[in-house]
Protein backbone atom coordinates (compact mmCIF):
# COMPACT_ATOMS: atom_id res chain seq x y z
CA UNK A 1 0.00 0.00 0.00
CA UNK A 2 2.66 2.69 0.86
CA UNK A 3 3.95 1.98 -3.02
CA UNK A 4 0.57 2.87 -4.67
CA UNK A 5 -0.27 6.53 -5.06
CA UNK A 6 -3.56 7.95 -3.89
CA UNK A 7 -5.56 6.53 -6.63
CA UNK A 8 -4.40 3.48 -6.46
CA UNK A 9 -4.73 2.90 -3.15
CA UNK A 10 -8.82 3.70 -3.62
CA UNK A 11 -8.98 1.21 -6.49
CA UNK A 12 -6.69 -1.35 -3.89
CA UNK A 13 -9.34 -0.95 -0.94
CA UNK A 14 -12.33 -1.54 -3.52
CA UNK A 15 -10.20 -4.56 -4.75
CA UNK A 16 -10.52 -5.68 -1.11
CA UNK A 17 -13.86 -5.27 -0.44
CA UNK A 18 -14.88 -6.89 -3.43
CA UNK A 19 -12.46 -9.79 -2.26
CA UNK A 20 -14.34 -10.20 0.52
CA UNK A 21 -17.86 -9.94 -0.95
CA UNK A 22 -16.40 -12.54 -3.97
CA UNK A 23 -15.08 -15.12 -1.14
CA UNK A 24 -18.67 -14.73 0.93
CA UNK A 25 -20.62 -15.55 -2.43
CA UNK A 26 -18.82 -18.60 -2.77
CA UNK A 27 -19.44 -20.04 0.50
CA UNK A 28 -23.31 -19.38 0.64
CA UNK A 29 -24.27 -22.36 -2.38
CA UNK A 30 -23.50 -24.32 0.77
CA UNK A 31 -25.28 -22.23 3.26
CA UNK A 32 -29.03 -22.75 3.39
CA UNK A 33 -30.75 -19.39 2.29
CA UNK A 34 -32.94 -19.44 5.79
CA UNK A 35 -29.52 -19.27 7.52
CA UNK A 36 -28.79 -16.28 5.82
CA UNK A 37 -31.60 -14.96 3.50
CA UNK A 38 -30.31 -11.66 2.65
CA UNK A 39 -26.53 -12.67 2.04
CA UNK A 40 -27.93 -15.17 -0.52
CA UNK A 41 -29.01 -12.50 -3.01
CA UNK A 42 -25.67 -11.96 -3.69
CA UNK A 43 -25.11 -15.66 -5.46
CA UNK A 44 -27.48 -13.43 -8.10
CA UNK A 45 -24.49 -10.87 -8.80
CA UNK A 46 -21.34 -13.45 -8.54
CA UNK A 47 -20.70 -13.85 -12.26
CA UNK A 48 -20.39 -9.86 -12.20
CA UNK A 49 -18.44 -10.09 -9.42
CA UNK A 50 -15.87 -12.72 -11.31
CA UNK A 51 -15.66 -10.20 -14.64
CA UNK A 52 -14.78 -7.02 -11.68
CA UNK A 53 -12.01 -9.52 -10.16
CA UNK A 54 -10.83 -10.13 -13.72
CA UNK A 55 -10.27 -6.63 -14.56
CA UNK A 56 -8.71 -6.07 -11.58
CA UNK A 57 -6.37 -8.67 -12.20
CA UNK A 58 -5.55 -7.01 -15.38
CA UNK A 59 -5.54 -3.31 -13.78
CA UNK A 60 -2.56 -4.57 -11.61
CA UNK A 61 -1.08 -6.52 -14.26
CA UNK A 62 -0.66 -3.91 -17.04
CA UNK A 63 1.19 -1.47 -14.08
CA UNK A 64 2.98 -5.21 -13.11
CA UNK A 65 2.08 -4.45 -9.49
CA UNK A 66 1.59 -7.36 -7.06
CA UNK A 67 -1.59 -6.27 -5.98
CA UNK A 68 -2.66 -8.62 -8.96
CA UNK A 69 -2.26 -11.75 -7.33
CA UNK A 70 -5.44 -10.72 -4.77
CA UNK A 71 -7.81 -10.76 -7.90
CA UNK A 72 -5.58 -13.78 -9.69
CA UNK A 73 -6.13 -15.80 -6.29
CA UNK A 74 -9.80 -14.75 -6.23
CA UNK A 75 -10.12 -16.24 -9.74
CA UNK A 76 -7.91 -19.68 -9.53
CA UNK A 77 -10.09 -20.59 -6.48
CA UNK A 78 -13.25 -19.83 -7.93
CA UNK A 79 -12.60 -22.06 -11.34
CA UNK A 80 -15.40 -24.16 -10.77
CA UNK A 81 -17.73 -20.71 -10.92
CA UNK A 82 -16.21 -19.39 -14.04
CA UNK A 83 -17.25 -22.98 -15.84
CA UNK A 84 -20.86 -22.65 -14.34
CA UNK A 85 -20.90 -19.19 -15.93
CA UNK A 86 -19.19 -19.52 -19.58
CA UNK A 87 -17.82 -22.73 -21.52
CA UNK A 88 -15.11 -21.96 -23.91
CA UNK A 89 -15.37 -24.75 -25.79
CA UNK A 90 -18.64 -26.91 -26.94
CA UNK A 91 -18.23 -30.80 -26.03
CA UNK A 92 -20.52 -32.12 -28.65
CA UNK A 93 -20.65 -36.04 -29.24
CA UNK A 94 -21.57 -37.63 -32.59
CA UNK A 95 -25.27 -38.26 -33.25
CA UNK A 96 -26.47 -42.36 -32.83
CA UNK A 97 -29.65 -43.89 -33.52
CA UNK A 98 -30.10 -44.90 -29.88
CA UNK A 99 -30.26 -40.71 -28.86
CA UNK A 100 -32.82 -38.90 -27.33
CA UNK A 101 -33.50 -35.57 -27.16
CA UNK A 102 -35.60 -33.50 -24.43
CA UNK A 103 -36.28 -29.63 -24.26
CA UNK A 104 -37.81 -28.07 -21.31
CA UNK A 105 -39.37 -24.19 -21.93
CA UNK A 106 -40.94 -22.29 -19.88
CA UNK A 107 -43.56 -20.46 -22.51
CA UNK A 108 -45.22 -17.86 -20.01
CA UNK A 109 -48.70 -18.57 -20.63
CA UNK A 110 -48.15 -18.82 -24.46
CA UNK A 111 -48.42 -14.79 -24.32
CA UNK A 112 -51.64 -14.96 -22.96
CA UNK A 113 -51.17 -11.28 -21.70
CA UNK A 114 -49.60 -9.69 -24.31
CA UNK A 115 -46.13 -8.84 -22.80
CA UNK A 116 -44.58 -9.41 -26.16
CA UNK A 117 -46.23 -7.09 -28.64
CA UNK A 118 -45.98 -9.93 -30.97
CA UNK A 119 -49.40 -11.75 -32.02
CA UNK A 120 -48.19 -15.18 -33.66
CA UNK A 121 -46.18 -16.04 -30.28
CA UNK A 122 -48.24 -19.65 -29.90
CA UNK A 123 -47.53 -20.14 -33.86
CA UNK A 124 -43.59 -19.32 -32.94
CA UNK A 125 -43.25 -21.62 -30.39
CA UNK A 126 -45.16 -24.27 -32.39
CA UNK A 127 -43.16 -23.70 -35.59
CA UNK A 128 -40.02 -24.30 -33.02
CA UNK A 129 -40.95 -26.96 -31.29
CA UNK A 130 -41.81 -28.84 -34.76
CA UNK A 131 -38.54 -28.00 -35.91
CA UNK A 132 -36.66 -29.69 -33.30
CA UNK A 133 -38.79 -32.34 -32.81
CA UNK A 134 -37.36 -33.45 -29.23
CA UNK A 135 -38.84 -36.81 -28.45
CA UNK A 136 -39.44 -35.40 -24.62
CA UNK A 137 -41.18 -31.75 -23.95
CA UNK A 138 -41.35 -30.36 -20.91
CA UNK A 139 -43.39 -26.44 -20.64
CA UNK A 140 -43.71 -24.72 -17.68
CA UNK A 141 -46.38 -21.96 -17.17
CA UNK A 142 -48.08 -24.20 -19.21
CA UNK A 143 -51.92 -22.71 -20.22
CA UNK A 144 -54.73 -24.75 -22.19
CA UNK A 145 -55.53 -21.38 -24.03
CA UNK A 146 -53.64 -21.64 -27.03
CA UNK A 147 -53.43 -22.96 -30.23
CA UNK A 148 -51.17 -25.21 -30.56
CA UNK A 149 -50.74 -28.38 -31.94
CA UNK A 150 -49.25 -31.08 -29.62
CA UNK A 151 -50.35 -34.10 -31.67
CA UNK A 152 -46.77 -34.96 -32.99
CA UNK A 153 -46.84 -36.50 -29.34
CA UNK A 154 -48.69 -39.78 -28.62
CA UNK A 155 -48.46 -39.73 -24.81
CA UNK A 156 -48.62 -36.92 -22.23
CA UNK A 157 -49.10 -35.51 -18.69
CA UNK A 158 -50.76 -31.93 -17.89
CA UNK A 159 -51.25 -30.70 -14.71
CA UNK A 160 -52.91 -27.27 -14.39
CA UNK A 161 -55.23 -25.00 -11.83
CA UNK A 162 -55.70 -21.98 -10.44
CA UNK A 163 -59.44 -20.01 -10.10
CA UNK A 164 -58.75 -17.05 -13.21
CA UNK A 165 -55.74 -18.23 -14.50
CA UNK A 166 -55.11 -21.92 -14.97
CA UNK A 167 -51.72 -22.90 -15.39
CA UNK A 168 -49.02 -25.41 -14.72
CA UNK A 169 -47.01 -27.88 -16.83
CA UNK A 170 -46.64 -30.23 -19.14
CA UNK A 171 -44.68 -33.32 -20.02
CA UNK A 172 -45.06 -35.10 -24.04
CA UNK A 173 -43.80 -37.64 -24.49
CA UNK A 174 -43.28 -39.67 -27.81
CA UNK A 175 -42.69 -42.69 -25.66
CA UNK A 176 -45.46 -44.46 -23.40
CA UNK A 177 -45.86 -42.56 -20.27
CA UNK A 178 -46.52 -45.58 -17.64
CA UNK A 179 -46.59 -43.05 -14.35
CA UNK A 180 -47.21 -39.76 -13.90
CA UNK A 181 -47.84 -37.56 -10.78
CA UNK A 182 -47.76 -34.17 -9.49
CA UNK A 183 -45.77 -32.74 -6.70
CA UNK A 184 -47.60 -29.76 -4.92
CA UNK A 185 -45.25 -26.91 -2.94
CA UNK A 186 -47.03 -25.85 0.13
CA UNK A 187 -48.73 -22.17 -0.65
CA UNK A 188 -47.41 -21.51 -3.67
CA UNK A 189 -48.60 -21.92 -7.47
CA UNK A 190 -46.08 -23.75 -8.25
CA UNK A 191 -45.17 -27.24 -8.00
CA UNK A 192 -43.28 -30.39 -10.03
CA UNK A 193 -44.41 -32.64 -12.32
CA UNK A 194 -43.31 -36.17 -13.29
CA UNK A 195 -43.49 -39.08 -15.33
CA UNK A 196 -42.37 -42.58 -15.86
CA UNK A 197 -41.34 -42.99 -19.47
CA UNK A 198 -41.02 -46.45 -21.25
CA UNK A 199 -38.14 -46.26 -23.86
CA UNK A 200 -37.38 -49.61 -25.24
CA UNK A 201 -36.60 -51.75 -22.49
CA UNK A 202 -35.49 -48.95 -20.50
CA UNK A 203 -37.80 -46.57 -18.17
CA UNK A 204 -36.60 -43.11 -17.07
CA UNK A 205 -37.90 -40.68 -15.04
CA UNK A 206 -38.46 -37.05 -16.30
CA UNK A 207 -39.22 -34.27 -13.94
CA UNK A 208 -40.42 -30.64 -15.01
CA UNK A 209 -39.50 -28.20 -12.14
CA UNK A 210 -41.15 -25.02 -11.78
CA UNK A 211 -39.77 -23.00 -8.63
CA UNK A 212 -41.00 -20.18 -6.46
CA UNK A 213 -40.12 -16.79 -8.63
CA UNK A 214 -38.37 -13.72 -7.50
CA UNK A 215 -40.44 -11.81 -9.28
CA UNK A 216 -37.93 -9.58 -11.33
CA UNK A 217 -38.92 -9.78 -15.08
CA UNK A 218 -37.32 -8.23 -18.28
CA UNK A 219 -39.58 -5.21 -18.37
CA UNK A 220 -39.52 -3.71 -15.00
CA UNK A 221 -38.13 -0.59 -14.50
CA UNK A 222 -37.66 -1.03 -10.91
CA UNK A 223 -33.75 -2.43 -11.50
CA UNK A 224 -32.93 0.47 -13.13
CA UNK A 225 -34.36 2.67 -10.30
CA UNK A 226 -31.86 0.65 -7.92
CA UNK A 227 -29.09 1.17 -10.13
CA UNK A 228 -29.77 4.51 -10.59
CA UNK A 229 -30.63 5.02 -6.71
CA UNK A 230 -33.66 6.52 -7.37
CA UNK A 231 -35.30 4.94 -4.68
CA UNK A 232 -33.43 3.22 -1.13
CA UNK A 233 -36.72 2.05 0.44
CA UNK A 234 -37.31 0.28 -2.90
CA UNK A 235 -34.53 -1.39 -3.38
CA UNK A 236 -34.49 -2.90 0.20
CA UNK A 237 -38.07 -4.10 -0.53
CA UNK A 238 -36.28 -5.67 -3.93
CA UNK A 239 -33.92 -7.65 -1.78
CA UNK A 240 -36.28 -8.90 1.10
CA UNK A 241 -38.53 -10.18 -1.98
CA UNK A 242 -35.56 -12.21 -3.24
CA UNK A 243 -34.13 -13.36 0.06
CA UNK A 244 -38.18 -14.28 1.07
CA UNK A 245 -38.73 -16.62 -2.51
CA UNK A 246 -35.02 -17.93 -1.40
CA UNK A 247 -36.20 -18.94 1.49
CA UNK A 248 -39.45 -20.38 -0.59
CA UNK A 249 -37.29 -22.00 -2.76
CA UNK A 250 -35.47 -24.05 -0.81
CA UNK A 251 -38.35 -25.53 0.94
CA UNK A 252 -39.70 -26.86 -2.48
CA UNK A 253 -36.33 -27.96 -3.27
CA UNK A 254 -36.16 -30.23 -0.43
CA UNK A 255 -39.56 -31.61 -1.05
CA UNK A 256 -38.15 -32.56 -4.43
CA UNK A 257 -35.38 -33.50 -3.01
CA UNK A 258 -37.28 -36.28 -0.38
CA UNK A 259 -39.22 -37.61 -3.76
CA UNK A 260 -36.24 -38.15 -6.15
CA UNK A 261 -34.53 -40.28 -3.84
CA UNK A 262 -37.62 -42.30 -3.46
CA UNK A 263 -37.60 -43.24 -7.42
CA UNK A 264 -35.41 -46.51 -8.55
CA UNK A 265 -34.98 -45.04 -12.16
CA UNK A 266 -32.36 -42.67 -13.76
CA UNK A 267 -33.74 -39.59 -13.90
CA UNK A 268 -33.86 -36.43 -15.54
CA UNK A 269 -34.73 -33.28 -13.88
CA UNK A 270 -35.49 -30.11 -16.37
CA UNK A 271 -37.25 -26.75 -15.97
CA UNK A 272 -36.83 -23.63 -14.12
CA UNK A 273 -35.40 -22.96 -10.98
CA UNK A 274 -35.41 -19.33 -11.03
CA UNK A 275 -31.99 -19.54 -9.28
CA UNK A 276 -28.42 -19.24 -10.26
CA UNK A 277 -26.07 -22.04 -10.68
CA UNK A 278 -24.08 -20.60 -7.72
CA UNK A 279 -27.00 -21.02 -5.41
CA UNK A 280 -27.97 -23.39 -2.40
CA UNK A 281 -31.13 -24.37 -4.56
CA UNK A 282 -29.02 -25.46 -7.41
CA UNK A 283 -26.83 -27.22 -5.64
CA UNK A 284 -30.07 -29.24 -3.36
CA UNK A 285 -31.72 -30.10 -6.92
CA UNK A 286 -28.32 -31.01 -9.17
CA UNK A 287 -27.22 -33.10 -6.22
CA UNK A 288 -25.14 -35.95 -8.00
CA UNK A 289 -27.19 -35.31 -11.27
CA UNK A 290 -24.75 -34.06 -14.76
CA UNK A 291 -25.76 -30.43 -15.19
CA UNK A 292 -26.45 -30.44 -19.40
CA UNK A 293 -24.65 -27.25 -19.95
CA UNK A 294 -21.60 -27.56 -17.89
CA UNK A 295 -21.20 -31.27 -20.21
CA UNK A 296 -22.13 -30.36 -23.24
CA UNK A 297 -22.97 -26.38 -23.41
CA UNK A 298 -20.99 -23.16 -25.14
CA UNK A 299 -20.93 -19.48 -24.48
CA UNK A 300 -23.10 -17.96 -21.42
CA UNK A 301 -25.74 -20.72 -21.82
CA UNK A 302 -28.24 -17.52 -21.18
CA UNK A 303 -31.69 -18.93 -20.51
CA UNK A 304 -33.27 -15.72 -19.27
CA UNK A 305 -33.98 -12.86 -21.26
CA UNK A 306 -32.41 -9.99 -18.80
CA UNK A 307 -30.49 -7.41 -20.09
CA UNK A 308 -27.93 -7.15 -17.43
CA UNK A 309 -26.01 -10.05 -17.45
CA UNK A 310 -26.63 -13.58 -19.21
CA UNK A 311 -28.96 -14.95 -16.54
CA UNK A 312 -29.02 -19.10 -16.20
CA UNK A 313 -31.75 -20.51 -14.63
CA UNK A 314 -33.20 -23.04 -16.72
CA UNK A 315 -31.77 -26.67 -16.85
CA UNK A 316 -31.20 -29.82 -17.76
CA UNK A 317 -29.90 -32.21 -15.12
CA UNK A 318 -29.26 -35.91 -15.93
CA UNK A 319 -28.57 -39.01 -14.00
CA UNK A 320 -25.27 -40.26 -14.25
CA UNK A 321 -26.17 -43.33 -16.27
CA UNK A 322 -26.63 -40.84 -19.55
CA UNK A 323 -24.18 -39.79 -21.56
CA UNK A 324 -24.72 -36.05 -22.52
CA UNK A 325 -24.10 -35.56 -26.25
CA UNK A 326 -24.89 -32.34 -26.83
CA UNK A 327 -26.99 -28.86 -25.37
CA UNK A 328 -28.13 -26.20 -27.03
CA UNK A 329 -29.45 -23.08 -25.34
CA UNK A 330 -31.76 -20.93 -28.04
CA UNK A 331 -31.27 -17.59 -26.90
CA UNK A 332 -31.96 -15.55 -30.55
CA UNK A 333 -35.38 -17.29 -29.79
CA UNK A 334 -37.65 -14.18 -27.97
CA UNK A 335 -41.30 -15.61 -27.70
CA UNK A 336 -41.17 -15.31 -23.95
CA UNK A 337 -39.03 -13.98 -20.81
CA UNK A 338 -37.21 -17.20 -20.99
CA UNK A 339 -35.43 -18.80 -23.81
CA UNK A 340 -35.98 -22.99 -24.58
CA UNK A 341 -32.89 -25.37 -24.36
CA UNK A 342 -32.52 -28.48 -25.67
CA UNK A 343 -30.46 -31.49 -25.12
CA UNK A 344 -29.49 -34.56 -26.55
CA UNK A 345 -28.69 -37.89 -24.31
CA UNK A 346 -28.18 -41.66 -24.46
CA UNK A 347 -28.10 -44.29 -22.07
CA UNK A 348 -24.59 -45.63 -21.25
CA UNK A 349 -23.90 -48.31 -22.92
CA UNK A 350 -22.78 -51.27 -20.40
Amino acid sequence: MKNLNWFNKIIFFLNIVLTVLTFVAYILPFLAPKLFPILSVLTLFLPLMLILNLLFFGYWLIQLKRQMLLSGLVLLLGITFITKFYKFSENQLPKEEDDFSVMTYNVRLFNLYDWIPQTDVSQNIASFIKEQNPDILCLQEYSHKNDIDFRLYKYKYIFVEGKNTKLGQAIFSKYPIVNEGVIPFPNSTNNAVFADIKRGKDTLRVYSVHLQSIKITPDVHEIDENIQGVSQNQSKRMFKRISTAFKTQQQQAEILKKHKLECSYPLLVCGDLNNSAYSFVYRSVKGDLQDGFEESGSGFGKTYNFKYYPARIDYVFADKKFTVKQFTTFSEFVNSDHYPIVSRLAFKKE
